[in-house]
């Protein structure tokens, strides 16, 4: 599964960071509220049940609070106004809150492998779960699966990869669900071996998740570029300007989900200073309002017409 989303249509509405934080906390605190009432009934039911499956999920669920608050944190720390220590604003809290989701991820996925390994280390002693856990098990799977296209709806909507990442969160906990769910109807089957197994699967999957957004976020902190899809529909719109003549050394670097772009733009070599840089800010503006770009650096280089000496 991909951390990113191509967020590329020049033609969508655009949404301010105020607007992407506030879209983003709501949605937050409705996954608040799943994974709160999800995650004590599933280790309240685990327990009981003797599933170990269905313990493993609870406390996934419950690490997802953990998640949520740190996406509620990024959020109102993002949309603050940019001052004299932050010119370009706090948009890159999202980031950090992405990679911080994705060592959480990484460290319960662990966590879930070292408990499963050690029960599958003496089979003879794994119990036989209660039909309950099933039941739980699969209003779990039901709950994060539309919480899952509640949240990616959203993000898609308003353009932000913290909430991108967040929803596939809720998508891993559906995919865990489904794997706790199979191996409890296996432990109620005959198999009970087949239980902790499910546990050791669900670990692998949230670690290799959170592997991938930590290892991504870490990119986007590194001043990674634009996709060279966006990057494309840039150098189309900077290229549509009128008065500009060409396009070189076009260069970008992710902020939070907008983007910082450089660009050297060519004009009349014969035109004043004044018309310049009039273009200049008409470049600018062209490409703020159909981009999601936070700012458009340009320097201007003269053009000189092919058939003219120069």
């Amino acid at each position: 599964m991909e951390r990113q989303e191509a967020f590329d249509d020049p033609e969508d509405e655009a949404f301010s960071p105020g607007e992407r934080a506030a879209a983003a906390s709501r949605c937050t605190w409705v996954s608040v509220g799943v994974n709160l009432m999800l995650s004590l009934v599933q280790i309240v039911v685990g327990v009981f049940s003797k599933s170990q499956g269905l313990i493993a999920d609870g406390i996934h669920s419950l690490s997802d609070l953990v998640a949520d608050f740190v996406v509620l944190f990024a959020s109102h720390k993002s949309k603050e106004a940019a001052d004299e220590r932050h010119p370009y604003g706090h948009l890159r809290f999202d980031t950090a809150a992405s990679m911080v989701l994705g060592l959480l991820l990484l460290a319960v996925g662990m966590g879930m492998i070292g408990s499963a390994v050690l029960k599958l280390e003496t089979p003879a002693d794994i119990p036989t779960v209660h039909s309950a856990a099933l039941w739980v098990a699969f209003a779990a799977l039901v709950a994060k699966e539309a919480l899952f296209r509640f949240m990616l709806s959203v993000a898609r909507k308003v353009k932000s990869s913290l909430l991108v990442a967040n929803a596939w969160h809720a998508r891993s906990d559906a995919a865990s669900s489904l794997v706790v769910g199979l191996g409890i109807a296996g432990n109620l089957a005959g198999y009970p071996i087949l239980d902790p197994i499910a546990a050791l699967v669900v670990g692998g999957m949230i670690a290799k998740m959170g592997w991938g957004f930590a290892w991504g976020s870490l990119h986007d902190l590194m001043d990674r570029a634009a996709d060279e899809q966006e990057v494309a529909t840039i150098l189309d719109t900077l290229q549509q300007t009128p008065g500009i003549r060409g396009v070189h050394d076009l260069r970008t670097r992710k902020m939070g989900d907008m983007i910082v772009v450089d660009a050297h733009i060519e004009v009349d070599a014969f035109i004043t200073v004044e018309q310049g840089h009039a273009i200049a800010v008409a470049a600018r503006e062209n490409v703020m309002r159909r981009h999601r770009v936070l700012n458009l650096m340009t320097h201007i280089d003269p053009w000189h017409r092919p058939d003219l000496d120069h």
